[in-house]
């Protein structure tokens, strides 16, 4: 049950009202933005919500069913808030959002908050973007459990794969570029396709603390899954992590030595074993 302060109550009662949508999110980093559909920034319990990077919300939608919450915000891209490499980058992934609304003629009447959740999916494109915002619902709608399939289901180097991965961990110097995709370094000598489905982190650079899955490798070259959202640059400094494909025979038992921790089925009758007709 939501509770407000009597001086909103009254306020919202009234045949006129002075009302300003603020919307708060907080990264997971700490960082916290505000925006405001307000014509002029609005400064409440320490934060400055934003006007000139106002959203747009679509209509809010809940259910008694516990199914999942339906809002959409939309707002301008700003290089001083919002920027487009920011959202790329993941920087706003999962990131809580709280929206509500003020009086913003007098702000200690307090906040009636309208919705709470986490960011989904978040769409950009040369001016706005557009973010979904999941409800608290949402965690009831997650699958538990796994599925039977033939590779394994661990990730490389995790609590369940066990696997030490610094004899498989290398650093090094980008030498040549391409793209922000794409660059070579002549300090990896490791042979072809030992890095495929590998894990490269920045450690120098406009990228520095960001990780991207490796597509393909081949001797000093080096091709990512998506580009980098920010400029890679002659001279950027990277660890990479030998890849894995999840096979137990290719990977897990020829290239790891792992077949222990295996956490696939890979010998399990498939589907073709339903419709095989007698020998």
């Amino acid at each position: 049950m939501r509770t407000i302060s009597a001086g909103l109550n009254t306020h919202l009662q009234s045949e006129t009202t002075s009302l300003a949508t603020c919307w708060k999110a907080t990264l997971k980093n700490a960082t916290v933005y505000g925006f405001t559909d307000h014509t002029e920034n609005i400064t409440y319990n320490g934060v400055v919500y934003q006007s000139s990077t106002g959203y747009t919300p679509t209509n809010i939608t809940t259910t008694e069913n516990l199914s999942v919450d339906n809002l959409e915000v939309v707002g301008m891209l700003s290089a001083s808030s919002i920027a487009d490499a920011d959202i790329e980058a993941g920087l706003w992934d999962y990131a809580e959002i709280e929206i509500f609304q003020v009086n913003y003629k007098d702000l200690t009447q307090g906040a009636l908050l309208q919705r709470k959740g986490w960011l989904g999916e978040v769409r950009t494109g040369k001016t706005v973007f557009t973010a979904e915002l999941r409800g608290m619902a949402q965690k009831l709608q997650q699958t538990v459990g796994e599925l039977y399939q033939p590779t394994c289901r661990a990730t490389l180097g995790d609590a369940r794969c066990g696997k030490n991965l610094t004899a498989f961990t290398f650093t090094g110097t980008v030498q040549t570029v391409t793209s922000n995709r794409q660059f070579t370094d002549a300090g990896l000598v490791q042979a072809d396709a030992y890095f495929d489905y590998g894990l490269i982190t920045w450690t120098g650079g406009l990228n520095v603390g960001l990780s991207m899955e490796v597509k393909t490798y081949t001797v000093g070259s080096v091709l990512l899954q998506l580009p980098m959202p920010y400029s890679v640059q002659v001279g950027d400094s990277f660890s990479i992590v030998a890849g894995c494909g999840k096979r137990i025979i290719e990977d897990c038992k020829t290239k790891f030595n792992n077949v222990v921790n295996f956490r696939g089925e890979p010998y399990f009758p498939g589907t073709d074993a339903l419709y095989k007709g007698p020998d």
